[in-house]
């Protein structure tokens, strides 16, 4: 089995950590192998379940704000999906925080994955019982991102164990699972509501991701020693890495423009006037294109850099978003074509974040250091859907205003991984960083 091996007196530069191989104070990476791809297929049934959720919100913000809480404005509705893709990213730091340091670091990925299994299915099994704006808040907003926490960074730390070199495609390969997710979820909404109706439709999503996570629960496992003693689980004082800090910021930007383009294009495409189940199917259009996007960008981020393709594929979303999104009006052809784009090359900074932030730290800090990076970029999710949201509510402002600002996210975010490189590689146009 091919051993790949990272010297940690290297992390200093984190590049030449992970491309080089020193002789002392090494770790031995599988790079591959049954056992360790068995540890990607239990992420990529965890990451179904909790991604699938979060690339579904474009469907269900929509359903819910025509339906049971049509009486409610968008910025109000958008919070129920705002506060669980911020919890998804920070809360479940902090709730699963003690006094040793981490959860993860202490106890390794069970517990936690198994929790996560628990609390999804009662998450979606309470939703499709939910009426009130309260009910929906608590359900969907605070026990499913605490949930979906659960399942989402241990699943992304275990994959850490077993690939170094080739971090990149496994970890893009895991993260294909929310694209599938992210398809299967809305066409079960939108086929089987008309025949069984809604709260049977969310039910059946919940049946199949408890089945996935029962899977995960088996198949993922740590490799390296626990480390018992790991510290905080947010690490702020890391921010002050000039690398390290502005690849968290990078972080920051590219996911906020990610929630509100995923959660708005349905009702984007329903307010210029297209057919709803056409609406509705834009979000399965994203995802379905995402998977190559999240995977084969990964191949080729491991041969010519991590950041230089972050940077590469952000600058495209922007493209797509200002010379497309913005002047497609009720063009349903420009607006299809939009989704499928901006499906493909947004997946990459989904796969990716998790080894470029791997990248510009050492291997035994990547626990908490991945948990500051997301906690901070969760910021993003918890203000971003609603101040989208607001800019709706803005009379004169509408969507063009909303789509201007998730493409000035995008530049922001381009730029950040730009500095990244430079300051990490240098400013060459022919540095692999």
């Amino acid at each position: 089995m091919e051993l790949h091996r990272r010297n940690h007196h290297a992390a200093a530069d984190p590049s030449r950590s992970i491309l080089s191989a020193p002789a002392e104070d090494e770790v031995e990476y599988p790079e591959g192998g049954i056992a360790a791809w068995l540890v990607v297929l239990g992420a990529w049934c965890a990451l179904f379940a909790s991604m699938g959720l979060l690339n579904t919100f474009g469907v269900l913000q929509a359903w819910v704000a025509q339906h049971q809480l049509s009486d409610y404005p968008e910025s109000t509705v958008g919070w129920i999906f705002s506060i669980h893709g911020f919890i998804v990213y920070f809360g479940g730091l902090q709730v699963v925080k003690t006094s040793l340091g981490s959860l993860f670091d202490t106890y390794g990925v069970k517990p936690l994955v198994i929790s996560g299994t628990i609390g999804i299915t009662a998450t979606i099994m309470f939703f499709s019982v939910s009426s009130s704006y309260y009910q929906f808040l608590l359900s969907f907003g605070v026990l499913g991102g605490l949930s979906s926490s659960l399942l989402f960074t241990p699943s992304v730390s275990a994959i850490g164990h077993w690939f170094c070199r080739r971090g990149a495609l496994a970890t893009g390969v895991a993260f294909t699972a929310g694209s599938t997710g992210g398809i299967i979820f809305p066409l079960i909404v939108l086929h089987l509501t008309p025949k069984i109706g809604f709260p049977w439709a969310i039910r059946v999503i919940g049946f199949l991701t408890c089945g996935f996570c029962i899977a995960s629960c088996f198949l993922l496992r740590t490799r390296l020693p626990l480390n018992k003693h790991a510290g905080a689980s947010i690490d702020l004082v890391a921010l002050k890495d000039a690398k390290y800090g502005m690849t968290t910021l990078a972080i920051f930007f590219i996911e906020s423009a990610i929630f509100i383009s995923s959660t708005y294009i349905t009702s984007y495409a329903i307010n210029v006037g297209i057919d709803p189940l056409h609406a509705y199917r834009l979000v399965a259009f994203i995802n379905a294109a995402s998977i190559p996007g999240r995977a084969l960008p990964g191949y080729f981020a491991d041969r010519y850099g991590r950041f230089n393709v972050m940077a590469a594929t952000s600058s495209i979303c922007s493209l797509f978003i200002f010379t497309v999104w913005l002047l497609c009006g009720n063009n349903e052809a420009a607006i299809t074509a939009f989704a499928v784009l901006f499906g493909f090359w947004s997946g990459t900074a989904v796969g990716l974040a998790p080894v470029c932030i791997a990248q510009v730290c050492k291997i035994e800090d990547y626990g908490k250091r991945s948990g500051t990076a997301f906690a901070m970029s969760s910021f993003g999710a918890l203000v971003g859907i609603p101040a989208a949201g607001a800019i709706l509510n803005r009379p004169g402002t509408s969507f063009p205003g909303l789509i201007s600002f998730v493409g000035s996210l995008y530049v922001a975010g381009s730029i950040a991984f730009l500095v990244v490189r430079g300051i990490g590689g240098g400013w060459g146009l022919r540095v692999i960083f």
